[in-house]
This record gives structure tokens, C-alpha cells and sequence, in this order.
């Protein structure tokens, strides 16, 4: 498969999942008291009207938010389009469809609907989406990816040297 169309499937799952729990999360009205799911996850319903965590809250406005995230989206489509591999475009998509399912939610709320309240005892991780699970883990994906590059990818002209000297060319 090509990688522009696997960025492009993972981009439209991102944001086909993060919409569709925000939906439900939206209308289901037990949520506004939070329910307890397992021993160390509560589902909620918060707007969270600032960035990761609530960051930057109240102090930019919901405007400037998406103006900012649009031009993310547009470098990392840039990025899409010239990926060098599967695995990175993947990890594009998911950032791409999480970007856009949240950018969708300011155009809509001017703020973001978040609904997964992880906790161990009274420590409560700040609640988030399914979008910010899929921007974390693309992000973590493209991390790991360059540690991948320095050991053994293609291109990588150090690592084919020794490749060469192990197997016995002399060349």
C-alpha cells in the first residue's frame, strides 16, 4: 500500500473515532457527574478551552488556536506527501486526524470536548480525547522513528559501511 494512502486512512480513523466518542460523550447526560468505568478511569464530559492539559486557557483565544493548528496541519500534509515510509506516514495520519478532529470541535464549541479521566487514588491525569491520544501516540511513533533512522535505515551511509565490511566486501 502506498504511504500517502496509509496516512491518509490513519487520518481518516483518527478523526472518525474522535468524532464519533465526542458524540457520544456529548450526549450522553450521566456524564456531567462523571461515571466510574474501571477502578482508574472515569468518563466525563469537560470543555477544555485552552490546549494540552487546559494550557494557555482563556489567555489565547479560540481563534488563534485553530489559525495555529491549521498551519500545523498544512506543514505536516507538506510532510505527508513527501513521507519516506510507511511507518512515518502512519504516525502523520494519526496526528493529521487528531489535529483536525479537535480542530473541528473549536470551529464548533470554541473549545474541546474531553471525556477519558484516567487516575491512580486521588492523582487524576488531566482528562482528555481520543484526538489527543492519536496526536500522542503519532508523536511517539515519529520519536521512535528517529531513533530507527540512526540504526539501520535506509540512507543511513555509517550503518551500510558496516554492513558491507561485515558480510566481506571489499570494495
Amino acid at each position: 500500500m502506498n504511504s500517502r494512502i496509509l496516512g491518509g486512512l490513519c487520518a481518516i480513523a483518527a478523526f472518525g473515532l474522535d468524532q464519533s466518542t465526542k458524540a457520544l460523550a456529548l450526549n450522553t447526560p450521566a456524564l456531567e457527574h462523571g461515571v466510574e468505568a474501571l477502578p482508574f478511569l472515569n468518563l466525563v464530559r469537560v470543555l477544555n478551552d485552552g490546549v494540552s492539559f487546559g494550557m494557555l486557557g482563556g489567555i489565547v483565544p479560540w481563534w488563534g488556536l485553530i489559525a495555529l493548528a491549521a498551519v500545523i496541519v498544512a506543514w505536516l500534509l507538506i510532510w505527508l506527501w513527501r513521507a519516506p515510509d510507511r511507518l512515518t506516514a502512519a504516525a502523520l495520519g494519526l496526528v493529521i486526524g487528531g489535529a483536525l478532529g479537535n480542530v473541528i470541535d473549536r470551529l464548533r464549541y470554541q473549545a474541546v470536548p474531553d471525556f477519558l479521566d484516567f487516575h491512580f487514588g486521588t492523582y487524576h491525569w488531566p482528562s482528555f480525547n481520543l484526538a489527543d491520544a492519536a496526536i500522542f501516540c503519532g508523536a511517539a511513533l515519529l520519536f521512535w522513528d528517529g531513533f530507527r533512522a540512526t540504526n539501520g535505515k535506509p540512507g543511513n551511509q555509517e550503518q551500510d559501511d558496516r554492513k558491507g565490511n561485515i558480510m566481506g566486501d571489499n570494495s
